[in-house]
């Protein structure tokens, strides 16, 4: 269904500072997958592009805000595995507005736009407004906001293959609970996961307790997981100099690409981590680098 461009190496950010600390820092590139459906989002939609083949579909509708990497992914996925899309936006006011270039690249795709006011958004899983949904646009396979369910995180597992398994840390950007979850869920219990909100509050960490346990899987918090939520620059989208200096400084040296809303956050934050002597001597640290480019503006 989806192609595989590229398989994910793992490269190692070489600091001096971090040697001294006695501890290693790698980074699996999970960004370089698929040219448009990179990282995460090629893992959570594989399982749900053949279901939806499965059951017989031949349209995916799904949800997201008019910057959003998973409206931007859906579009170009479901052109490339012969769907029909369609894409219910955040924000009725951006009906009347050019499109800025993730909903152009969406629209380029074939990906129809169903703009809805704000409030309609929170609303947006109701029976009564999928019921809707279906009387105007007909069947179609739904794809939740940010692509997160038991099939996402079945397709997020496949992260941890054999070289992830081989560190002592596993880190990365926490958006919607889907793909932590499916960390959690492959990884051995002798690694601890951390995850870095890229949203203000702590509403995640109930948010993957109760993927796990839809899942099945008994992994409460402190076992071998976390959710870091001091590092997310304000809250969703939001970011500051001293965010954008940092990702900047790091492209300088070890020419990997960051973004603002999700990697650059997770990489700052396991870089002060470190620092501040977290992480014992001899230990190995995983970042994973979970896609995200297209919305990158700095």
């Amino acid at each position: 269904m989806l192609k595989l461009y590229e398989q994910p190496a793992i490269e190692e950010v070489k600091e001096e500072w971090i040697n001294e600390k006695g501890v290693r820092l790698f980074i699996k590139r999970e960004d370089r997958i698929h040219p448009f459906v990179s990282g995460n989002k090629w893992r959570k939609l594989k399982y749900n592009l053949l279901k939806a083949r499965e059951d017989g579909h031949k349209t995916l509708l799904t949800f997201g805000g008019a910057f959003s990497n998973h409206i931007y992914a859906a579009a170009a996925a479901a052109k490339e595995a012969g769907f029909q899309s369609i894409g219910v936006i955040r924000g009725d006011e951006l009906a009347d507005k050019p499109l800025n270039e993730t909903l152009s690249f969406a629209k380029d795709n074939g990906m129809k736009f169903h703009f809805v006011s704000r409030e309609d958004y929170r609303i947006k899983h109701e029976e009564l407004f999928i019921t809707a949904l279906k009387e105007q646009f007909g069947e179609f396979y739904l794809v939740p906001e940010g692509g997160s369910n038991h099939l996402a995180i079945r397709g997020c597992e496949e992260i941890v293959d054999d070289q992830v398994k081989r560190f002592d840390f596993i880190g990365l950007p926490v958006g919607t609970g889907g793909t932590i979850s499916g960390i959690i869920s492959a990884s051995d219990k002798y690694q601890q996961v951390i995850g870095f909100s890229a949203l203000k509050g702590d509403f995640l960490i109930d948010e993957v307790k109760n993927f796990l346990s839809s899942y099945q899987i008994n992994r409460p918090v402190s076992l071998n997981w976390q959710i870091e939520t001091d590092y997310h620059f304000g809250g969703y989208a939001k970011t500051t100099p001293e965010l954008i200096n940092f990702i900047k400084r790091f492209e300088a040296d070890h020419n990997i690409p960051l973004d603002q809303v999700y990697t650059g956050k997770m990489m700052y934050g396991l870089y002060d981590k470190i620092r501040k002597g977290y992480f014992d001597e001899g230990v190995k640290i995983l970042a994973i680098h979970t896609g995200g480019l297209q919305g990158r503006r700095l």
